[in-house]
């Protein structure tokens, strides 16, 4: 019998009650269920390991992002995101219906939602960078959302608009708070910063680290002196990847500054490589480099 390949779990759909119909004869579970499309409806909801609100953040789901749902139970919905494939725990109440599809997304680091066309209301809540959002109307300087709620309407892009310079993007997150398993302009982690800068190109990135080295551009050799790099090269070291903003400086978002900085290559990596490093900033020395073509 011809074994099948092993299947990430984190990219895998499957408990030992029940698992996605599709995987059938592929895993073994109690059951198999055809999975029910959504999309998130709350601004930013977490994806946790297990349906729990103490459980390991893994990572998260911006407004407008969708989702198959395999299970809910007990308030949390065992649920796969459309967009990485990453499959965990969600709060049930952040889902929302499957349709419309968002015809815009947030240009902004992040933008506030309102109750009404009017700036001094309390604010509902907060949409980050790259978030989703279906417009049906704007009234004067606002976009009035499908399901309720208005943005400032210069705060968002057409759902297919592209910003092909992502180093440019992962820029506009500078200082933001390091969290691991965050996405958002709230807080975020090492590869949730380079997914975040690539997906505003309308590049499509794995969520984690060893995933995006093995899945993204062409390697480039890793040079002694560390020369030859260029603006968008991405850095991989064990655990951790940071975004080349020239041929010397890094983006990178870590837990040694606890938050996106810029700082030399050579700074980071003889830090790296020295242990002298905080949880989620990798270590040992440069695995890979790998060169994307940034989108026409």
């Amino acid at each position: 019998m011809t074994e099948l390949p092993r299947l990430d779990p984190r990219l895998t759909p499957a408990r030992p009650d029940l698992a996605d119909e599709r995987l059938r004869g592929r895993v073994e579970a109690a059951r198999y269920v055809p999975g029910r499309p959504h999309r998130i409806g709350a601004p930013l909801a977490p994806l946790r390991r297990a349906p729990d609100p103490l459980a390991a953040l893994d990572s998260e789901a911006l407004r407008g992002e969708a989702v198959t749902v395999y299970d809910v139970r007990d308030g949390w919905a065992f649920a796969q995101l459309a967009a990485d494939g990453y499959v965990g725990y969600l709060p049930a109440e952040a889902l929302g219906p499957a349709d419309p599809a968002p015809t815009h997304r947030v240009a902004a680091p992040r933008t506030f939602l309102y109750p009404a066309a009017d700036l001094k209301r309390p604010v509902l809540g907060a949409l980050s960078l790259g978030a989703g959002v279906t417009v049906d109307g704007l009234e004067g300087r606002y976009a009035r959302l499908h399901g309720g709620g208005f943005v400032v309407a210069g705060h968002l892009a057409p759902v297919d608009a592209i910003e092909p310079d992502f180093a440019a993007t992962a820029l506009r997150f500078l200082g933001t708070p390091y969290l691991w398993g965050g996405r958002s302009s709230l807080g975020l982690d090492c590869s949730g910063l380079v997914q975040a800068a690539l997906a505003a190109a309308g590049i499509r990135a794995p969520r984690d680290s060893d995933q995006q080295e093995a899945a993204l551009g062409a390697p480039v050799p890793v040079a002694l002196d560390l020369s030859g790099l260029r603006r968008g090269d991405l850095v991989f070291w064990r655990g951790h990847v940071g975004m080349m903003l020239d041929e010397a400086r890094l983006i990178h978002a870590n837990g040694h500054h606890m938050a996106v900085a810029v700082e030399p290559l050579a700074e980071a990596e003889g830090r790296i490589r020295g242990g002298a490093t905080g949880p989620g900033t990798g270590d040992g020395a440069i695995r890979a480099i790998r060169r994307l073509v940034p989108a026409a």
